[in-house]
């Protein structure tokens, strides 16, 4: 490449899925895909690499963050050997998967995105070890520590975390999954962006922090929603201005969001010296 993108170091995580509120905030599942597009989108056009523990289920965000990727490197034409995403998968997820079919994707994958399948305790295995292991159903009881040694991996492995949406019920985890990789990013300092006007477990988050007003009617429990209560605006540590954060919290417009989620990692970036080589 004969030049290096604003974020060309700089690993981003993101967190989403459907949320239970959307359709009394008048939104679908197309607008949450909408926003996850428009966000990884622009990132990728900055150079950074995009994290996501996804299932590889159909019609899921994986294969939207893959589609985009491979269109990205198409239209940019940059002579790019990076991977753009790397979606990590836990292990109870690429335990009861087929190698064929993940060895299928990930030769399809290749020079755009690639899987990291990882172990019960989150470090990850070589081809040839997940190629050793056989297909299997996998227990209920492995699913919570190993989507947490996941998403603990995936912290050591990024700058920041992005979050939107995010179900409360039918969860596999300790927590549901977008607040306890909310709740990792602000426990290690890592810089959180919260995109609360989408509903689900963002909004609740954002809530808790004092960064939206208090939800009308009774308050959506969860498991370890108290946690949060420790954290406070300035814990967010994203680069932006309180009101800056209470307006990501609050907008449903992906275009306002996109532009303070870029101002605060440019920020970051400029404060911790991290455009000159260093980060994950």
């Amino acid at each position: 490449m004969s030049y290096q993108e604003p974020l060309s170091q700089h690993a981003i995580a993101i967190s989403i899925s459907e949320s239970p509120d959307m359709a009394v905030l008048g939104l679908g599942k197309e607008h949450l895909d909408d926003a996850m597009t428009e966000v990884a989108r622009h990132l990728l056009a900055m150079g950074a690499r995009l994290l996501y523990g996804g299932d590889l289920r159909k019609d899921g965000f994986s294969n939207l963050l893959f589609e985009l990727v491979s269109r990205h490197r198409r239209d940019a034409d940059l002579g790019d050997e990076r991977v753009g995403v790397s979606n990590y998968l836990a292990w109870p997820v690429h335990v009861g998967l087929p190698i064929d079919a993940l060895q299928e994707l990930t030769d399809a994958l290749k020079g755009t995105a690639e899987l990291v399948c990882l172990t019960a305790d989150g470090a990850a295995m070589t081809p040839l070890e997940r190629a050793a292991l056989a297909s299997r159903p996998t227990a209920a009881a492995e699913w919570a520590d190993g989507l947490t040694a996941m998403r603990m991996t995936m912290r050591a492995s990024s700058n920041a975390r992005i979050v939107l949406g995010g179900r409360t019920e039918n969860y596999k985890g300790r927590m549901p999954g977008v607040a306890e990789e909310a709740l990792i990013a602000l426990e290690s300092h890592q810089p959180l962006y919260l995109l609360g006007g989408f509903g689900g477990c963002a909004r609740d988050v954002a809530a808790d922090l004092g960064l939206i007003g208090a939800q009308s009617g009774q308050v959506q429990a969860w498991a370890g929603r108290e946690k949060f209560s420790a954290f406070r605006v300035h814990d967010l540590r994203n680069g932006l201005t309180e009101e800056e954060s209470r307006a990501l919290a609050t907008t449903a417009h992906i275009d306002q969001a996109v532009a303070l989620i870029l101002r605060g990692l440019l920020r970051q970036r400029d404060a911790e010296g991290m455009g000159n080589g260093s980060g994950p």
